[in-house]
């Protein structure tokens, strides 16, 4: 009993030590320590980065039909140019952890402000376009004419802080390649927390403060993460972590810039090639009528939300590959991989039984007694059959990108889910008459195959001779 303890007082010492980030050296010593102090506060991060989701469409939601579909158009576009910042994000974060993992803080921060420089550059050129074209981007959405006239706003303020979201990105990004997890986390709680406080004030109005409606949520999301990147900012100017851009980085360096787009095309590919896949998926759900998309979306949204320790873990991996590649111990990089990948697989198998076991009454919280329940109690238990699968995919795939390696993953991804995802779905969902388990089971399948080939490819090595 004793010792159950003292195992139960480290973790929690553990679990301090990992939120405050007092611990930078990930090249020497535990490996499992080094998962579990990386991991804690990415996926602390992730969290918060669904709750905001959550709760910014809830209350937009109270405004009318109209203002949920503007957030929902203007997503819509805003996604593929987020596939820009997740690209530039990857290709930083495989960088600096090389950097770090070599020792040269120095160099580091000289690629953190090219990432910088990269973001201020192309984020404010898509912002002015956004802001611009806001009417005819909503137009080509679909949007009907009173939508455009009561949304217009919301899109032009969402583009025109375009930027913040770019810098949130790619600062975030720099951090978790340092190794400075829960500095990232803090300042995205910060940025989401303050737009969770900002958005029923502003959108409702209190007091002095008038309701200003939709336009009301994209100031509060702007303003909110606006702050947290000069929260971001002031971390990498005063050097309180490991990387600290100061003057004598502020030089534009062409080698840089050239080795960050070559490696973020990579990032930014996978990004769309996922993204676009899920939408051929929704469409194929919509020939089965609203109640399969419905039931399919719910599922959707639980899954998406019990996957995100699995994106932290993975985050993990891509900076403890990074720095241990850069610190010349490409076995330390492996073994932290499939560490990794193992104890994902534990906490994924786990998640996997609930849902077999409980997938009706969890789809249930958001829809009883019907086909909408049915058919998302269905998607839960044929998806996670594919979970333990998922777990080795996920970490792999981030593996590769945290060694610089992004071409690996955007083939795989490219083959796996438009060669054979998008057409087995529609023919087993519609030729074959699966109707929505056949997508269920094409993505359980897809995703498979997925971790499959990524292992084989992984274990070939040829990741660890990645220049950087």
């Amino acid at each position: 009993m004793k010792s159950l303890i003292r195992y139960i007082q480290r973790l929690a010492n553990l679990f301090v030590v990992a939120l405050k980030g007092s611990e930078k050296e990930f090249t020497t010593g535990s490996i499992n320590r080094a998962i579990f102090l990386l991991s804690i506060p990415m996926i602390g991060e992730m969290i918060m980065e669904s709750l905001f989701a959550v709760a910014d469409v809830y209350f937009v939601s109270k405004v009318s039909v109209n203002a949920v579909a503007t957030v929902g158009l203007t997503e819509s576009i805003l996604m593929i140019i987020y596939s820009v910042a997740v690209g530039l994000s990857m290709a930083t974060t495989a960088i600096i952890a090389r950097r770090v993992g070599e020792k040269k803080y120095h160099r580091a921060g000289d690629a953190g402000f090219q990432s910088i420089f990269l973001a201020v550059i192309v984020g404010a050129l898509l912002g002015v376009v956004g802001f611009v074209f806001a009417e005819d981007i909503l137009r080509l959405m679909g949007g009907e004419p009173d939508l455009i006239a009561e949304g217009k706003g919301f899109t032009q303020i969402m583009f025109a802080g375009n930027l913040s979201i770019f810098l949130l990105f790619l600062n975030n990004a720099i951090f978790r390649g340092a190794g400075d997890a829960s500095i990232a986390m803090r300042s995205l709680w910060l940025a989401n927390g303050l737009n969770l406080i900002l958005d029923p004030l502003l959108i409702f109005g209190y007091g002095p403060i008038p309701a200003m409606g939709i336009e009301g949520a994209a100031i509060a999301t702007t303003t909110g993460r606006s702050i947290g990147v000069l929260y971001q900012f002031y971390f990498l100017i005063k050097g309180r972590g490991i990387i600290r851009i100061g003057w004598s980085n502020v030089v534009i360096r062409l080698k840089t810039l050239v080795e960050l787009l070559k490696i973020s095309m990579g990032g930014m590919g996978q990004f769309l090639i996922e993204s676009a896949s899920w939408i051929f998926l929704v469409r194929v759900m919509s020939y089965f009528g609203s109640e399969a998309l419905a039931g399919y979306t719910i599922a959707f949204r639980v899954i998406v939300f019990t996957i995100l320790p699995s994106w932290g873990m993975s985050n993990a991996a891509a900076t403890l590959v990074g720095q241990n590649l850069g610190a010349k111990a490409p076995d330390r990089a492996e073994t932290s991989v499939w560490r990794t990948a193992f104890y994902n697989m534990l906490f994924l198998g786990v998640v996997s039984v609930i849902f077999f076991i409980a997938a009706d009454p969890i789809i249930g919280l958001f829809s009883q007694g019907d086909l909408v329940q049915d058919i998302g109690a269905s998607a839960l238990k044929i998806i996670c059959v594919g979970y333990v699968f998922f777990a080795y995919g996920m970490v792999i795939s981030q593996a590769f990108n945290g060694a610089g390696d992004t071409k690996t993953p955007l083939i795989i991804n490219f083959f796996v889910f438009w060669i054979i995802q998008i057409p087995l779905a529609y023919w087993l969902a519609v030729t074959l008459d699966w109707q929505a388990n056949g997508v269920f089971f094409t993505i359980a399948f897809s995703h498979s195959l997925q971790a499959v080939v990524s292992i084989f490819l992984f274990r070939r090595g040829k990741w660890k001779t990645v220049a950087v």
